[in-house]
Parts: structure tokens; C-alpha cells; sequence
């Protein structure tokens, strides 16, 4: 191995250098490839091809030299928290803006979709509190939303983009007292 080493050995100084600008770090990286070359040597199916094998070698110990280098910094331990807080607070306001269209669907809808959507409930739990297959549950969530759906519908127009609703507008539905608790809060 070490003949054949020296034979490619100032090739691959001068392909990791032009990879590396730190003269000492190309000493290191080509020491680490020649370590991990002899290593590995067994896993080398032929000689012929034992130049493309180094050059691989060389090349990703260079791609681990760089991943070691990336400067971060850790996150702030209170910054996680933040956003927990922040997302739960958004779907409170979420929530009570909502809640009363909830309300507004059929009791047998209206509950599973509820405790669903708004409080978190799992469909197994809801499916239990209310007395109710599994299945049963989860078609009476499903229905519930498609229900919310319609009356969203029937009741705003909506703005969408690739990142899903941007605004609404309320449509003119007349004296439509279903809308009203949506409308009341734009």
C-alpha cells in the first residue's frame, strides 16, 4: 500500500489543495485518507482501480473537514419555549373564533368536530366520551368538517396561496345569521 501511496500521493496533495486553502489542514486531510485508506484497504475490489478509490477517500474526508467547520451557535434554551407558547396562544384565538360556527353545525357534528379540532382530543378518546365506535367517530369528525367546510364557504370568500389561506372577505349573503359569528370577528 505504501508504494502504491507515493505513486498518488502528489496528485492528491494537489486535488485537496485546490479544495483547501489551509496548507496544514491539506497535511491533515491527506494523513486521514491515507489512514483510512490502509484501513480499508480489503474493501478495495481491484487494484486497477484504486486511484478513483483514493480520490473518493480524499474527496470525502474534504466534504467532512467542511462539516466540521460550519460556525453555529446554539439556540437559546427559551427560544423553544417561546414558540410552544406562541402556537398555543394562536390556536386559543384560533379557537374562539371558530367555536361559535362549531356551534352552529348539528349537535352530532358539531361535538366530535369540537373536541377534535379545538381542544385536541384524540379520535379514540372522542370516540369513548361520547360513546361511539372508533369508525363512528372518526365519520362524524369527518363529516363535521366537511360541514364546517360548506359554511365557511357559504359565508366568506377566501384568498388563497401556495401557503394555504392568505385572507377573507365576506360575501354579501344577506341576513344569513350563520355567518354572523365569523363575520363578527374580521
Amino acid at each position: 500500500m505504501l508504494s502504491e501511496w507515493q505513486n498518488h500521493k502528489t496528485q492528491l496533495r494537489g486535488y485537496v489543495s485546490k479544495r483547501i486553502d489551509d496548507a496544514d489542514a491539506v497535511d491533515d486531510i491527506l494523513q486521514d485518507v491515507y489512514i483510512k485508506a490502509s484501513s480499508n484497504l480489503h474493501q478495495l475490489k481491484s487494484t486497477g482501480s484504486l486511484k478513483g478509490w483514493l480520490y473518493r477517500i480524499a474527496h470525502n474526508t474534504i466534504m467532512d473537514f467542511y462539516r466540521g467547520r460550519q460556525p453555529y451557535e446554539p439556540l437559546p434554551d427559551d427560544l423553544v419555549a417561546e414558540e410552544e407558547d406562541e402556537g398555543i396562544q394562536a390556536r386559543e384565538e384560533l379557537a374562539q373564533c371558530l367555536r361559535p360556527l362549531i356551534d352552529e353545525l348539528p349537535e352530532k357534528y358539531g361535538i366530535p368536530l369540537r373536541l377534535a379540532e379545538l381542544e385536541g382530543v384524540s379520535q379514540k378518546d372522542i370516540a369513548q366520551q361520547l360513546g361511539l365506535s372508533l369508525s363512528g367517530a372518526k365519520s362524524r369528525v369527518q363529516r363535521g368538517r366537511v360541514k364546517f367546510r360548506e359554511q365557511m364557504m357559504a359565508c366568506c370568500d377566501f384568498e388563497v396561496d401556495q401557503n394555504g389561506i392568505v385572507d377573507y372577505t365576506r360575501k354579501d349573503t344577506g341576513s344569513a345569521p350563520k355567518c354572523d359569528p365569523l363575520l363578527e370577528q374580521k
